[in-house]
């Protein structure tokens, strides 16, 4: 699920409140960077779980509004193409899902119930389902559709869901894109109503990438000082004491990679804090670390400081 850059943003983030803290405890943050990381998952279970809960919630709805003593016609012989959603039943009998709700004992949403009818509230107000609603026929495509659709147009942009998401955990505010962008790709890979394919994704890629986030985290803040004194003095239009914290950071952990991890291609390096910079500091910022880092690029390769193994690594 989580790719590398998304890796670098939560060290990045890590390094900075370590630092807003006045924090000296390499583990302890450690700790806590690994565990936020860890909170992810939580995360993606919670979404992807909504629209279970969301699908229960209306099933109930129809069920006691059929039972009520002066039910209308419609109340007794309602639509149920919405509960009956192949993607909806197909997401409640996953194994892997439903094991990995009982593991990580995620039950948010039968303690904040109200969210979920917030949301189906929403969903019925909206033009896709009234559309999809009036629509007679059943096809899986039409289901899939349907599902990939209100959960990217309704659901993922909910404001209630975001404020309730960023209270649970602060840290969830950068994972939320990145959980969501996975459970809209996994929906559009199903094939089939039947398709058993769907499985909840590894956090990591492999275990090189999971030995990443605490390489990069140790190595990045266990040598600031050094790494510090690499772009000091190749800063003479800028006071080095009113350079974003941010891009100090940033500058650190980049110029980390290029002298102590050998298999990262310097313009992966370089492109990649770049981006960073354009996300998270200020308008100018990448232009600056841009500047330094090409500066600092040269001068390693002429005193033959970047050690980088394999093709095309330069």
């Amino acid at each position: 699920m989580l790719n590398r850059r998304h890796i670098r943003v939560k060290v990045m983030q890590s390094i900075y409140a370590m630092h807003q803290n006045g924090s000296d405890s390499l583990e302890k943050e450690e700790k806590f960077l690994l565990y936020s990381i860890d909170n992810i998952l939580d995360l993606y279970l919670i979404m992807l779980s909504s629209l279970i809960e969301i699908s229960k919630k209306e099933e109930v709805y129809i069920e006691k509004s059929s039972q009520k003593h002066l039910a209308t016609a419609e109340e007794r012989n309602p639509n149920k193409k919405f509960v009956n959603n192949s993607i909806f039943k197909l997401l409640t009998e996953n194994n892997s899902l439903s094991i990995a709700l009982e593991n990580r004992k995620i039950n948010n949403w039968s303690l904040n119930d109200d969210y979920i009818l917030i949301l189906l509230d929403e969903i019925k107000k909206s033009e896709l389902y009234e559309n999809y609603m009036s629509n007679s026929t059943n096809a899986f495509a039409e289901d899939q559709q349907f599902v990939v659709d209100i959960f990217m147009e309704v659901i993922a942009p909910n404001e209630k869901l975001y404020e309730y998401l960023e209270d649970n955990k602060l840290t969830w505010v950068d994972d939320i894109p990145v959980v969501n962008t996975q459970i809209v790709k996994q929906l559009k890979q199903l094939k089939s109503a039947n398709d058993e394919s769907f499985k909840v994704p590894k956090l990591y890629k492999d275990q090189e990438d999971k030995e990443f986030v605490s390489n990069l985290f140790r190595k990045t803040v266990l040598n600031e000082t050094e790494l510090a004194k690499e772009y000091i003095d190749k800063t003479p239009n800028w006071d080095t004491e009113r350079i974003a914290e941010i891009d100090t950071i940033i500058l650190k952990m980049a110029i980390c990679e290029f002298l102590k991890f050998p298999s990262i291609p310097v313009k992966v390096t370089i492109n990649e804090y770049l981006e960073l910079a354009k996300e998270y500091s200020t308008p100018k910022s990448s232009i600056f670390i841009n500047g330094i880092l090409d500066n600092l690029v040269k001068e390693f390769e002429i005193n033959k400081k970047l050690n980088k193994t394999g093709r095309g690594l330069m």
